[in-house]
């Protein structure tokens, strides 16, 4: 016996669980299908951020970032610790209970907004009068059938050709955050947000990391000069880089793992290591959605081919998130998702994707909103570019911690500001500031013009601004 909604959700992530709750909100009867299971086979909705990426990556990152600061900064301020050690598995239980924090987060809010959660794997069925079939298969199986469906399926990490990931040399993004004791060697393939924040991970518990990169430059998304300040405070840190690296063998046999590659002259080299971290990408998921059974397209990659408005070639389907066109972000799923709900009962939502934030979580944090610089020399436009190092920043002294600047792109003509972007503490902070300035057309002026509390690490946006025009006040 099929169970009737008005919207049904396949996939319980970022995109997929906040697509449920607003469709509930605005009065529609919906179904949240997800398979994410716990240690103890139990349900763990929230996908891939909640899981294995965002929300664990964060957790690891704050605990070896209290290791670093209490190994070489605690001195600075007087505090002195002796035999200082890290215990690795307590630190991934701890990981493990925020992830749970959140699981129980998500089928509360489930609870509260009357949202009717399935435990299993969705899939399409079949096309009925009025809408569509989906299967359920979990612990008990279930037909459903809504008018509309959101597919927010998410993503898996990309694997390198003829090295799969066992999860116990060879790592994606999940087996990196369930390292048990610190590798004394570990390498990186790709040095993207995942490897970047895991090699920090476990450089700063002691791990000698070596990263490899097939790209000649350094996180080429980025503002040229954040990148070139990013690498510096990197490899000051002790993290090795290797760009332009071709791989051309990863041998796994042996006790630990061999990667074989040409370096950026050709000259073929070999890295040993214990463990190896691949991550070069991720590929969208459609795995068991059973497209097929409906005429669902899907484009040469295997992402769901969608319009601008997130609808699908068939009428009352919608696919949001990492499965289809854009930035794969939690956030850009979780707009996405929102918008897809007020689309189907009426209202017109909208995502804006040029103010869509960018964050790499490392220290020195790294983020962005807007165009480069070397987009809009590119496009040919006039700009101003206004800089403020943090070493002028009162806050940033007191913290201890001056590594980095914030910079501003704003038009020649207008002011408007095009591009903001920061390397240094607490941008992934910082940076909402220049993403609400951005969305409201705002001047590099307006920001200038505000009062910024003193001392805070934001008056170094009040500055960056100012610097547009040539008259910052503190350096």
């Amino acid at each position: 016996m099929s169970k009737q909604f008005d919207v049904v959700v396949i996939g319980g992530g970022p995109g997929g669980y906040i697509a449920a709750i607003r469709a509930a909100q605005l009065g529609f009867n919906v179904a949240c299908i997800d398979e994410w299971k716990n240690d103890k086979g139990g349900p763990a909705p929230g996908g891939t951020c909640t899981n294995v990426g965002c929300i664990p990556s964060k957790a690891l990152l704050q605990s070896s970032e209290h290791y670093e600061q209490a190994a070489h900064h605690f001195g600075e301020h007087g505090i002195t610790l002796d035999n200082l050690k890290m215990d690795v598995a307590k630190m991934v239980g701890r990981k493990n209970t925020v992830v749970k924090q959140n699981n129980d987060g998500i089928l509360y809010l489930f609870k509260k907004n009357k949202v009717s959660f399935f435990h299993g794997r969705g899939s399409f069925a079949k096309a009925v009068e009025g809408g569509y079939e989906v299967n359920v298969a979990g612990a008990a199986n279930e037909t459903l059938v809504a008018k509309n469906v959101i597919v927010a399926t998410g993503s898996n990490a990309r694997a390198l050709p003829g090295a799969a990931f066992d999860e116990e040399k060879i790592l994606s993004n999940d087996g990196a955050l369930r390292i048990g004791a610190v590798p004394a060697k570990l390498g990186v393939i790709g040095s993207g947000v995942i490897g970047l924040e895991m090699g920090s991970v476990w450089r700063r518990l002691g791990s000698e990391v070596t990263i490899l990169e097939a790209m000649p430059t350094f996180l080429a998304a980025a503002d040229e000069g954040v990148a070139k300040e990013a690498l510096k405070a990197f490899q000051k840190q002790g993290l090795k880089f290797e760009f332009g690296a071709k791989i051309s063998k990863v041998d796994a046999s042996g006790e630990g793992v061999i990667v074989s590659y040409a370096n950026a002259k050709g000259e073929e080299q070999t890295l040993a290591v214990d463990k190896l971290i691949v991550s070069i990408g991720r590929v969208a998921n459609t795995i068991g959605l059973n497209p097929e059974a409906v005429g669902l397209k899907l484009d040469e990659r295997g992402a769901i081919v969608v319009d601008d408005e997130c609808r699908t070639n068939l009428p009352g389907v919608w696919a949001v998130g990492d499965v289809v066109r854009g930035p794969m972000l939690a956030h850009k799923a979780e707009e996405e998702g929102v918008a897809v709900a007020e689309r189907i009962a009426g209202q017109h939502g909208h995502v804006n994707f040029a103010t869509i934030p960018w964050v790499i979580y490392t220290s020195p944090e790294i983020a962005w909103v807007g165009r480069t610089e070397q987009q809009l020399k590119a496009d040919g436009v006039a700009y101003k570019a206004g800089q403020f190092p943090f070493m002028a920043n009162g806050r940033a002294r007191a913290l201890g911690d001056t590594t980095g600047f914030v910079k501003f792109l704003a038009d020649a003509k207008t002011d408007e500001i095009l591009g903001v972007h920061i390397v240094g503490p607490f941008a992934s902070e910082l940076i909402s500031e220049a993403v609400v300035a951005m969305e409201f057309k705002a001047s590099a002026e307006d920001i200038a013009r505000i009062c910024h509390a003193h001392p805070s690490l934001s008056e170094a946006t009040k500055e960056a601004a100012l610097a547009v025009d040539k008259r910052t006040l503190n350096f």
